[in-house]
């Protein structure tokens, strides 16, 4: 049959959306009631929506969010410090239109990275690539990369994502090489590409993490005064879930 031969051909062209939507039509008897016109709009919208639709998974997929968050599973709370307007605006990722940074900080459980993965997952939704990763795991990578040659290739990706996400940073202070291979990722991001950084410690606090004074001066100059700030409060999370599940 012809409509055979033209599912055949739209595998063949990779077009995938539009060939589930050809079938659907037939399926359906829709075809019967669509001019020529509107068949082929009617394809193409399906070819398109599907498109968006892998390449946002693909996105997400790359990026290695911590978790599959979202922005509309956030929970706005008066004593948490979470404002549902500024979630808004940063859900327009007008943010990493201008290159600006945000620092989500707070005690262990209140939700830092669960945010930031939902500021991530909206930007690949929007259609920016992202890259999520843990300052611990960070450090470690970089310091294996240089033994074996690898690391400017590592830090040419991490330049060029438009929203980097560091997780979990000052849990342990940095020594000179790994404060200066920090600076050296804030430098190349400097008012070119977005990064969020959550962190259980005050930004006060620092520059004991980072040590080196000039290092510290030159990293916070570049990533935190001109930063948006998400200070979170209220009891963790996980807390909270133990105390329901011993209530059940």
């Amino acid at each position: 049959m012809q409509s055979e031969i033209i599912t055949e051909k739209m595998n063949e062209l990779r077009f995938f959306g539009m060939k589930r939507a050809f079938e659907s039509t037939f399926q359906t008897g829709q075809h019967m009631n669509l001019t020529q016109d509107e068949m082929v709009n009617y394809l193409l919208d399906a070819e398109l929506d599907d498109r968006k639709t892998r390449k946002v998974d693909r996105a997400l997929r790359l990026a290695r969010f911590r978790y599959r968050s979202c922005i509309e599973d956030l929970i706005y709370d008066d004593q948490r410090g979470l404002e549902k307007n500024q979630v808004i605006r940063f859900a327009e990722c007008d943010y990493i239109e201008k290159h600006e940074n945000i620092i989500i900080t707070g005690a262990t459980g209140v939700g830092k990275s669960y945010v930031a993965s939902a500021f991530g997952n909206q930007a690949c939704v929007k259609g920016y690539k992202a890259m999520y990763t843990n300052m611990a795991k960070l450090v470690s990578k970089l310091k294996m990369l240089k033994a074996d040659g690898s690391y400017l290739r590592e830090i040419t990706r991490m330049e060029k994502v438009d929203l980097l996400i560091i997780d979990d940073f000052g849990l342990q202070p940095l020594d000179n090489q790994s404060g200066l291979s920090f600076l050296e990722i804030i430098e190349d991001r400097y008012e070119k590409r977005s990064t969020i950084i959550t962190s259980q410690l005050p930004v006060e606090s620092w520059y004991e993490v980072i040590g080196e004074k000039t290092v510290a001066d030159a990293i916070l100059d570049r990533l935190v005064y001109s930063s948006h700030r998400i200070s979170l409060k209220g009891e963790s999370f996980r807390k909270r879930k133990n105390k329901t599940e011993k209530n059940d």
